[in-house]
């Protein structure tokens, strides 16, 4: 007889458990906010990508709230069939005109979009040249698409011009109805360690070897640009780069996922990316509520958010002591409002994590597999909800309490 799937189950957690891996939803009993309430008690919260503060924003409910009126709740089925609601049209126009493209299209998540993407255009002729940090999504759909898949050494530009070369030279040697294409996948904005990609020399290089550049500009859309464009657009770089994904669900405050790019590439993600296909298309009345994210995005008041964002993460790197700051990325000032503290062993990561709750800060700890084994760290997130008064004393108690960890 097999083994019941309880024990089976059983076991898999138990080995998960050893290695300081396990997880566990938390339950928040407010809305997404910097102040939450977690377990009973009311903590700062600094574990969203909110950055914008849009998701518990007025305007932006009191938009939901119109838009349900209008267009409902639900989108009824898949967007080719009947789910292809006004709003989801105009989205897709304004998400276009801000990431300087022709077209866009919505997915109903981040992860949708990627893996129906990758899966969509490439194939078993095909090689995609991956970054090393690349988020899941972006793997899981390499691996999907049957392509050939190299990884690339993380930001390492000389590491990715051998790859490409190497790819150039595959090609060269196939029979002509065996070529396929070269496409490099990258972040603009890594999600775990909140360090920009060299995009211009990124660009340069697969112009030189006569590929394809597909950047996921999810923790930069909202967050960096005079509107919110992102860093391929802050670097005027739209017409250059062939594949933009972006997503909805962090700075603009909503949810989904989107592609934007020429014409006829969102035509064929149209037909082909099976994550759209059958898929029932996102809420009428999220999307609508994110066109309202977008346009306070491209606004003074989306430029003050900016602004402000930026101005927290100065404030926090100003208040941790210079000997602290190796564990702050590569030990130098953060370039976004993703600041990872490095702590190594994941038991520890997740221990000094419960001490910042109790100190009345939530600031999850990451661990394998979301970075790699022996690299966990907490994930500090700033958005601009929070105060510089919260933002420093959360410095000090992170040196504090990890201080303590380590007597």
């Amino acid at each position: 007889m097999p083994k019941s799937i309880n024990i089976h189950c059983e076991s898999q957690l138990k080995e998960i458990r050893s290695q300081g891996l396990y997880r566990q939803q938390r339950t928040v009993e407010t809305a997404q906010s910097a102040l939450i309430r977690m377990d009973g008690s009311v903590v700062h919260n600094f574990s969203s990508n909110d950055y914008l503060g849009l998701a518990n924003d007025p305007l932006m409910k009191d938009c939901l709230r119109k838009a349900v009126e209008s267009y409902g709740v639900g989108s009824g089925a898949s967007p080719l069939i009947s789910g292809a609601l006004q709003p989801l049209h105009d989205l897709q126009r304004d998400i276009a005109v801000l990431k300087g493209t022709e077209s866009a299209l919505v997915f109903s998540t981040g992860y949708a979009t990627a893996t129906g993407t990758l899966s969509a255009l490439f194939g078993r002729n095909d090689i995609l040249i991956l970054d090393k940090l690349s988020h899941a999504c972006l793997v899981d759909g390499a691996k999907m698409s049957q392509a050939k898949l190299r990884i690339c050494r993380h930001n390492d530009v000389k590491d990715l011009e051998k790859l490409l070369q190497w790819a150039s030279g595959e090609m060269s040697r196939r029979a002509e109805n065996e070529r396929g294409h070269i496409c490099v996948v990258l972040e603009s904005v890594y999600s775990m360690d909140g360090d920009l990609a060299p995009l211009e020399a990124c660009v340069r290089l697969k112009e030189q070897y006569g590929a394809w550049l597909m950047v996921d500009e999810a923790h930069a859309t909202g967050v960096l640009g005079q509107r919110g464009e992102g860093l391929v657009g802050s670097l005027g770089l739209s017409e250059r780069v062939e594949i933009q994904m972006g997503t909805l669900g962090k700075a603009l405050g909503c949810s989904g996922g989107f592609i934007a790019g020429s014409k006829p590439l969102i035509d064929l993600l149209i037909n082909k990316a099976r994550s759209l296909i059958f898929s029932t298309a996102p809420s009428p009345s999220i999307l609508a509520t994110a066109r309202n994210g977008i346009e306070i995005g491209r606004s003074a008041e989306g430029e003050t958010r900016r602004k402000c964002l930026f101005g927290l993460v100065d404030a926090f790197w100003d208040e941790v002591p210079p000997a602290w700051r190796d564990h702050i990325g590569q030990g130098s000032k953060p370039v976004t409002p993703i600041i990872p503290w490095h702590v190594g062993d994941a038991v520890v990561a997740v221990r000094l994590s419960d001490e910042l709750k109790g100190e009345g800060y939530f600031v999850p700890a990451i661990r394998f597999p979301t970075v790699s084994r022996n690299s966990a760290r907490l994930r500090i997130t700033l958005t601009a909800s929070h105060t510089v008064e919260s933002v420093r004393h959360l410095a000090r108690v992170v040196v504090k309490c990890h201080g303590k960890l380590k007597q």
